[in-house]
């Protein structure tokens, strides 16, 4: 007898899908994600049998998953090309260099064990926007789906073409001493190889892969992980610390203190370095953001411009992409660079290596850096818990009572 279909409709996020595997989403459901999206991506490039790149991250359940999701892609009739143990990154990567016409990554990033998702995108270095998760999930939901015959093969070896990639473009002429910290997640195979590779004195922590996750979660914004880095870059006299999520796409920095460095303001000493040899460039930087770029020295003398936009890694993302600006930041530790530095997607490896070319190109600590800046005040991120059902409803009535405290005063 075959399974019932179970897919819970508020895993549809805004940018991504997510859901408790098989609380809220089983097999079925997520071959029925598949059959969505094939068909969203049919009828977005007009073609029969559009190229989609297709990876997975490091947990027990994640290839079985790649293979539903896979089987609903096939019977709409893409032709898959599998990369298979993956980096969201590195599925973004290979859309450029196999110039494929979309991507699919199965991941639940840095969240406990037990969650699932897909991050998906269409057009080459975005991911799914707000508009196109509302299309996939109508998609899905009522099973408009399109037929046709699909074809699938493995693409060996591709994390070498990733990883040198990175390599190749990123030499350093200083060797500086980085704990690497990947909290046993997939990055763990990744961020070592690639900052050996351009110079990087590598101190490993938790980089060995292991799915139960048995010290604490791969999450830049994680306490648990941060206090590890500390006492590493401590023990080890470091000259930096990255911490880096579960696929890879984020990266926390610990300077050589011991001294956690928010990431709006590690984008701004990015932002500054990048300015001196790319002047008059754009950046962009969402609203939870410090202030400091729009009245930077640095910024300003090498006449660069930044904007603030709506927080969100796709929202920045699209906006870096439509503005042709150099970079963007956003606080919770999403980096996106341009060409020539990258692609406009987020990848947490390739925002490390900025650090490392900062302190490459200067003769000063990471902590004599920082205190260059001048001192302003902030939270850390803060997430309440609110179920999925009711959170925008929340959301909708905060926007109410803002928009009325804003007649009142006016």
């Amino acid at each position: 007898m075959s399974q019932s279909i179970k897919i819970d409709p508020f895993g549809f996020r805004e940018y991504d899908a997510r859901w408790i595997y098989e609380k809220d989403i089983n097999e079925p459901g997520i071959t029925n994600l598949g059959k969505g999206l094939g068909t969203q991506i049919k009828e977005h490039t007009k073609k029969e049998n559009p190229r989609v790149i297709v990876g997975h991250d490091y947990r027990s359940y994640s290839e079985k998953i790649k293979s539903a999701l896979k089987k609903g892609l096939l019977s709409t009739g893409c032709f898959i090309e599998d990369i298979g143990l993956s980096l969201s990154p590195m599925v973004y990567f290979a859309q450029f260099n196999l110039n494929a016409d979309a991507v699919a990554m199965v991941t639940a990033s840095h969240n406990e064990n037990g969650w699932t998702g897909v991050k998906m995108g269409i057009k080459k270095g975005l991911t799914h926007a707000p508009e196109e998760m509302k299309e996939l999930k109508e998609i899905t939901l009522n099973e408009n789906f399109t037929e046709g015959n699909g074809n699938e093969k493995q693409i060996k070896d591709f994390d070498k073409v990733y990883k040198e990639d990175l390599i190749s473009k990123n030499k350093l002429k200083k060797k500086i001493k980085a704990v690497v910290a990947c909290g046993n997640g997939t990055a763990g195979i990744f961020a070592p190889d690639i900052l050996r590779g351009i110079g990087c004195e590598v101190v490993e922590l938790d980089c060995n892969l292991d799915w139960n996750f048995p010290k604490y979660n791969p999450n830049p914004e994680d306490l648990e992980m941060l206090h590890a880095i500390v006492k590493s870059v401590k023990e080890n006299n470091a000259d930096i610390g990255f911490g880096f999520d579960g696929d890879g796409d984020r990266v926390g920095v610990i300077d050589n203190e011991g001294n956690e460095i928010f990431s709006d303001k590690i984008g701004l000493l990015i932002a500054r370095n990048l300015s001196n040899s790319h002047k008059s460039s754009k950046f962009i930087v969402d609203v939870k953001s410090t202030g400091l770029y729009s009245t930077d020295k640095i910024l300003n003398k090498n006449q660069c411009e930044t904007l603030y936009w709506k927080t969100g890694h796709s929202h920045i993302k699209r906006k870096v992409h439509s503005e042709k600006a150099l970079a963007g930041f956003e606080k919770s530790g999403h980096f996106f660079f341009n060409e020539p530095l990258g692609y406009g997607y987020d990848d947490g490896i390739n925002s490390a290596i900025q650090v490392c070319h900062l302190l490459n190109n200067q003769d000063k600590k990471m902590s004599e850096i920082i205190k260059e800046l001048p001192t302003t005040y902030q939270s850390p991120t803060m997430a309440p818990f609110c179920k999925d059902e009711e959170k925008y409803n929340v959301v909708d009535e905060m926007v109410k009572e803002f928009k009325k405290n804003k007649r009142s005063k006016n």
